[in-house]
């Protein structure tokens, strides 16, 4: 199998670029489509419209309806044919981003992504996760090309709930213990191909720079000031992170995240790297890893305020055929569980899963 390694064509990230960096944007394309849900507009896109068109670009904006499904994808399309836009626009969280590469991808025009949250690894990577209109995961829809620009101002990403940037970092965390599955298993990438040298490198690079910097770019957050260690985590959380899962590949922790799809109520209150936290300890356990590696991510989880247990990711009580049908989500043929060495079945996903809460829960309570 091939190496295929994958990544933006261009990555800018700095205080205040969403002001100073429109020339990245203007160099795609003059008629702009701005796809933005109502509250990212008034925090962020009514001053970046305004920018540019005092640059003399035309700026649409349209209004993000809420979830990544290929209802909303038709729908900004065939706005963007109408308009004959030039370049798509994504300012936003995860499900926004996936959807303005989706649309850019039908309209065959370049894409720009515009962060306003460092809480999902989706701004590089030529993929999207693709919902139905009830909020339950259907598929990945790849592309042939990733976004020609990534542009994240950490100023506004500094003023973003400090809960988003700990869902990020659970999310990016995941990145080495799944990239390091497929490593072992030769299973292939999100890219399509093996992993690279320098995928593994950037893969390990992000778990040590989270490690080193997370809990002081947590206070930074939370005193919504950009320093050094911020700076460092949103990068990883970014950059690093989706090279990393694209270029490495996806294994257990995200298939898991998917699984929960399949149960109705509070769980869907918490955040995709809230999810994928709960996710990766599950793989970390289902691969019988080292106990002091499990304990190293349970205790820094624990410290980032991420959920360790099945009550903390609202499933206290849970039946176990209720589990059974999350790991019968997790392992459906297609899935990037299957890209790990050891085939796992629905019920070993439900074993893991109450095995997890049982070990937190007699070795790992918070002091």
């Amino acid at each position: 199998m091939e190496k295929v390694f994958a990544s933006p064509s261009r990555y800018v990230q700095g205080k205040g670029v969403l002001k100073s960096g429109l020339d990245h944007i203007l160099a795609l394309g003059k008629r702009a489509l701005l796809l933005a849900d109502s509250t990212v507009y008034e925090i962020a896109g009514r001053q970046l419209e305004e920018d540019l068109k005092a640059r003399s670009a035309f700026v649409h904006y349209e209004a993000f309806h809420g979830e990544a499904s290929d209802v909303e994808i038709d729908r900004v399309s065939q706005v963007g044919r109408d308009l004959d836009i030039q370049v798509t626009l994504g300012l936003g969280g995860g499900k926004t981003i996936d959807t303005a590469k989706a649309i850019a991808d039908k309209l065959q025009v370049p894409v720009a992504i515009l962060p306003t949250v460092a809480s999902t690894d989706a701004p590089t990577s030529a993929l999207s996760v693709i919902y139905s209109e009830e909020g339950v995961f259907e598929r990945y829809l790849f592309y042939s090309k990733n976004p020609e620009l990534v542009l994240v101002d950490t100023q506004v990403i500094a003023q973003a709930p400090v809960r988003l940037l700990a869902s990020g970092i659970a999310d990016a965390l995941a990145t080495w213990v799944e990239g390091r599955a497929v490593i072992e298993a030769h299973g292939a990438t999100m890219a399509g191909g093996s992993p690279s040298i320098a995928a593994e490198a950037i893969a390990r690079a992000c778990e040590a720079t989270l490690f080193e910097n997370g809990l002081q770019a947590l206070a930074a957050a939370h005193a919504k000031v950009v320093t050094p260690a911020l700076e460092a985590v949103v990068e990883a959380n970014t950059l690093l992170s989706g090279i990393g899962f694209e270029s490495c590949g996806l294994a257990a922790a995200h298939a898991i995240h998917n699984g929960f799809t399949a149960l109705h109520g509070d769980i869907h209150s918490l955040t995709h790297g809230e999810k994928v936290a709960y996710g990766t300890l599950t793989q970390l356990l289902l691969e019988n890893r080292p106990k002091e590696e499990l304990d190293r991510y349970i205790r820094f989880y624990q410290a980032l305020g991420l959920p360790t247990s099945l009550e903390e990711v609202k499933l206290a009580g849970v039946s176990y055929e209720d589990l059974v049908k999350v790991g019968a989500l997790a392992t459906q043929d297609g899935e990037t569980i299957h890209q790990m060495a050891q085939k796992f079945t629905a019920t070993d996903v439900a074993d893991a899963l109450l095995a997890l809460d049982a070990y937190v829960q007699e070795n790992c309570q918070k002091r």
